[in-house]
């Protein structure tokens, strides 16, 4: 197994209508499938702005847009707002469990009450039980499943990667009606405090894109660094 990104082979996909932006076109650029792939090579291609997705670590390759910008938190320097510490704290009744794997009923039907009420506009619409397991299963032996519990009802899951110097927030889905709660929000402020607890610098975020509403809410979390031009920077 290699873990130099210099023997590896990449493809591009053929353009495509971009799922986050109107009127734009889309290439994306993947690993070849073939490739085994550990811990330590994940951690350096999520360095270098790649993203996992099922089986597939890809990163966009446009040629004419460049929105879509790779983001994480620096943990140890992240200071939750006034609004974020209120949901920190309204949610502390919540148990959180861990488990090996999502594929039971009771995580599906949640995934299925969510997208049909936050994503019914969006690729993975209408919930299919095959693309669920395919998109969220466990690949390298570094995913974590985190299950958020309001007195025994299953509100929210957390699908994480743990790479070498941080978590990698693969996907989260909650209970669409609980408003209040700000579960999404939630999820990101948990995974900071977990980083911190196992010694690890960042939570990745995959990508934030400034124009578009369901990827912006990532600057609500500062300092955010993002990879521009071939290296991290703070967002200002």
């Amino acid at each position: 197994m290699t873990s130099s990104v210099r023997d590896l082979k990449v493809y591009t996909t053929y353009p495509h209508n971009c799922s986050y932006l109107e009127d734009q076109e889309a290439t994306t650029l993947f690993v070849d499938p073939r490739q085994p792939v550990d811990k330590k090579l994940y951690s350096k291609l999520s360095l270098m702005g790649f993203r996992r997705s099922g089986t597939h670590i890809y990163r966009p390759h446009c040629s004419a847009c460049k929105a879509c910008i790779p983001a994480r938190i620096p943990a140890g320097t992240f200071t939750p707002r006034r609004a974020q510490k209120r949901v920190i704290q309204r949610n502390r009744d919540l148990m959180i469990t861990c488990s090996d794997d999502i594929c039971d009923d009771e995580a599906f039907n949640l995934y299925q009450r969510y997208i049909r009420m936050r994503h019914a506009d969006g690729d993975m619409y209408p919930p299919d039980r095959e693309q669920y397991e395919a998109f969220l299963n466990r690949v390298w032996d570094c995913t974590a499943y985190y299950r958020f519990y309001d007195r025994g009802h299953l509100v929210a899951v957390a699908v994480i990667d743990e790479l070498e110097d941080g978590l990698s927030a693969i996907y989260t889905f909650f209970e669409p009606g609980e408003t209040r709660r700000s579960l999404g929000a939630f999820a990101i402020l948990w995974q900071v405090e977990k980083a911190l607890q196992m010694g690890l610098e960042y939570v990745y975020l995959g990508y934030w894109i400034k124009d578009c509403q369901k990827m912006s809410y990532k600057s609500d979390y500062r300092p955010l660094e993002v990879y521009v031009n071939g290296r991290w920077t703070t967002l200002l």
